[in-house]
């Protein structure tokens, strides 16, 4: 019998002053066996700092043609298409196409990936921003993962700052181009 998804729960208090979002919100996040605990905090970070009405979580890893989140308007078209990890480029180009905004959270080094995308026909490449954090960010965050979470998230000229089961850590948010 395989092993099924881990749900986690989160309290999050948001608070990103640079776009005027402040809100507190729960969540339940499941983690599937295969998904690693870096990829399910930039999967938690990418929602908060992509956070807007219309935003959900998807199947993850296991969902073929969607990303780990999507922002969705009130007729259900999609407005914002957020990939977490390395993608592929053939992913980021069909979000290019079937959203208005596309963005990457990664809890890697942002040069190989970017460097995986090159030559490869993405959709309005220029225009996704490739989002990564300091060195060892997502790892001490990810050692206070538990299954129930209360997290503070604050941000500020693009400055990260979180709380996870009373660790506290803090990063630049960097960005670059995918293309």
């Amino acid at each position: 019998m395989a092993a099924g998804a881990t749900i986690h729960t989160f309290d999050v208090t948001l608070a990103d002053v640079d776009r005027g979002v402040y809100e507190s919100f729960p969540l339940r996040m499941a983690r599937h066996p295969s998904e690693t605990e870096a990829f399910m905090i930039t999967r938690l970070l990418a929602y908060c700092l992509e956070y807007e009405e219309g935003i959900d979580f998807t199947e993850g890893i296991a969902a073929k043609d969607e990303p780990a989140v999507l922002v969705r308007d009130l007729t259900g078209a999609i407005v914002a298409w957020i990939e977490v990890g390395a993608p592929d480029a053939s992913r980021l180009h069909l979000g290019s196409k079937q959203s208005g905004r596309v963005a990457v959270y990664t809890h890697r080094n942002p040069g190989p990936v970017a460097a995986a995308w090159a030559g490869k026909k993405i959709h309005r490449a220029s225009e996704i921003p490739l989002y990564s954090f300091e060195p060892g960010f997502i790892d001490t965050l990810a050692s206070a993962l538990d299954r129930r979470n209360v997290a503070t998230v604050s941000i500020t000229e693009r400055r990260l700052y979180v709380e996870l089961g009373g660790v506290t850590a803090e990063s630049d948010v960097t960005s670059q181009p995918a293309a």
